[in-house]
């Protein structure tokens, strides 16, 4: 075993180096020598804690599970603790150094198809509600530096507790002095001087820790955090978020009531500071205060999936950070309620800071490969998937990645073969095939584009919000995608029509395609309508 601790010195030297060099090119190159002075205090301690904590947990790995037969009972209960207190480990170090690293820890709390559950839990349960908190002291230092006063002089009323609190801000709520109540979103302090090196510094431990422990490669994950992080500028965030409500009146006015974002206070907004109308509404994941409001969660589910479906097929413009945290749902305010009580829902989308933009290109052969995965058809699944980069060799993961979906079920030809059920044996069977084909995942998402990879993080987000809405997924939100993603494949394909022939031939896809949508509405409404018959024929 002297290999390891030797390994794990080295990494503790390459820190101390590189914290010296990173320390060295930030005075000699600083603007600003008060926080220069402050990142050459933060950065090389950051960087030593890191390599600490990453080397203690592949340490604990390898020393834990030495000379335990491969598939033994014993083996898989000492890993079960092993991840239990790693994943301990790496929240508590993103708790403390925050901002990008509180990002990196809610990506993991996604990532079901690649990281043990035991991570995958943790991280859920901290990373979306117990984020660090900027004291009232530094909000003011951010409202006298943009604004040029303190919030009590700027609005009637600041409540200096915030009622939310990001990885990279935290929300208070306001009055303003003609009444009107507003949620003001301040950036976190130095967020923005400490992200680059950040960045930098888990990039660094990442690609050590593959270099001496070959079987840790997560060199993929630096891309992913590189995407997904949102621009630090709310003035940007503002514009995202009229640009999305302004997409849906244009492109998708049959659901553009049903889709709604904060109206933003442009004169009280900068690029550290945003003034917003405040929201009351249901988190997206607050199942039993959603009932309360009379609003189905089937319905709600289905306007989720629909939202952003249209988003990524038609839009081309995709709000990539929706997890529960950053989605609202209220009653329809122009609704009524039926004659059972039920109201239709309104969904709200809050943090409008990541958006990614897809060329005409990715964006029709993305949506070529949801109908494709949803009609089971597995020659376009290939082509596409080779097509969105990768390859001809890794389609069957890609697909699989997608829908979290074995191959055989993918090209099933029954309507339900991509539901979930959200079950123990379903969850079991997707931690076996994370854990077998480990490599050939991280292959693909190695050489798949950044704009993919941050395609499936928003999946995995909306997978998550419909998983705690109903324990798994439904036939209606593929039947959504399905609908969704052809239309976007006709519509792409009437703009290429050059000829009458082709114009005449995309036609007439058109009308088959709406036969077979009517078929599967048809289908879909006789299924339920046999669950609804088999739930009342049950003995009470």
């Amino acid at each position: 075993m002297a290999w390891l601790w030797r390994a794990g010195a080295k990494l503790s030297l390459v820190a101390s180096a590189v914290g010296g060099g990173v320390t060295t090119a930030l005075i000699a190159t600083s603007d600003d020598p008060e926080t220069a002075l402050k990142l050459c205090a933060t950065v090389p301690h950051r960087l030593f804690s890191d390599a600490f904590t990453a080397a203690n947990i592949a340490f604990d790995y390898e020393y834990s599970l030495w000379g335990l037969p491969e598939g033994s009972i014993e083996r898989e209960r000492i890993k079960h603790e092993v991840h239990l207190r790693s994943a301990q480990k790496l929240q508590d170090l993103c708790f403390k150094n925050g901002g990008i690293y509180i990002k990196l820890g809610q990506h993991l709390g996604q990532l079901e198809y690649l990281v043990p559950q035991e991570y995958v839990q943790t991280m859920r349960e901290s990373m979306l509600n117990k984020c660090p908190v900027s004291s009232y002291e530094q909000v003011c230092n951010v409202f006298k530096k943009e604004l040029g006063d303190t919030p009590d002089k700027i609005f009637s009323e600041f409540d200096p507790v915030p009622i939310a609190s990001a990885s990279l801000a935290q929300v208070h709520v306001a009055r303003m002095h003609d009444g009107q109540k507003v949620a003001v979103k301040v950036q976190h302090t130095h967020m923005t001087d400490t992200a680059a090196a950040d960045h930098a510094t888990v990039e660094l431990v990442v690609n050590t820790l593959h270099r001496f422990f070959p079987s840790f490669d997560y060199r993929w994950l630096i891309d992913e955090i590189s995407e997904s992080l949102p621009k630090a500028n709310f003035l940007t965030e503002a514009k995202n978020s009229e640009r999305c409500l302004d997409n849906f009146h244009k492109l998708s006015p049959h659901i553009a009531n049903y889709v709604y974002a904060p109206k933003v206070y442009w004169n009280l907004s900068t690029s550290k500071l945003l003034t917003m109308e405040f929201m009351d509404g249901a988190y997206v994941n607050d199942v039993k205060t959603i009932q309360k409001l009379g609003i189905n969660l089937h319905e709600l589910s289905t306007l989720v999936s629909q939202t952003f479906a249209e988003m990524m097929f038609k839009h081309g413009f995709v709000h990539c950070d929706p997890h529960a945290a950053n989605l609202l749902v209220r009653p329809l305010p122009s609704s009524k309620a039926s004659i059972w009580g039920r109201r239709k829902p309104q969904l709200i989308l809050l943090d409008h800071g990541l958006y990614k933009e897809l060329d005409f290109q990715t964006r029709t052969n993305y949506a070529s490969l949801w109908k494709a995965l949803v009609f089971a058809d597995a020659n376009a699944i290939k082509e596409y998937s080779a097509k969105l980069g990768a390859g001809e060799d890794l389609y069957a993961l890609f697909a699989g990645v997608l829908t979290m979906r074995p191959w055989n079920r993918v090209v099933d030809p029954s309507m339900d073969h991509l539901v979930i059920q959200g079950n123990e044996s379903e969850r079991l069977e997707l931690q076996m095939y994370a854990s077998q084909y480990f490599h050939q995942i991280s292959e693909l998402l190695r050489r798949l584009p950044r704009v993919i990879l941050l395609m499936l993080k928003t999946n995995d987000c909306l997978r998550a919000v419909n998983n705690s809405l109903l324990q798994g997924s439904s036939l209606e939100t593929f039947f959504i995608i399905g609908k969704v993603s052809s239309e976007a494949v006709i519509e792409a394909k009437m703009l290429q029509s050059k000829s009458l022939l082709t114009w005449l031939n995309v036609k007439l896809d058109k009308i088959l395609l709406e036969v077979r949508l009517w078929g599967m509405q048809v289908a879909l409404w006789l299924l339920q309508l046999r669950k609804t018959l088999s739930w009342s024929n049950q003995p009470l």
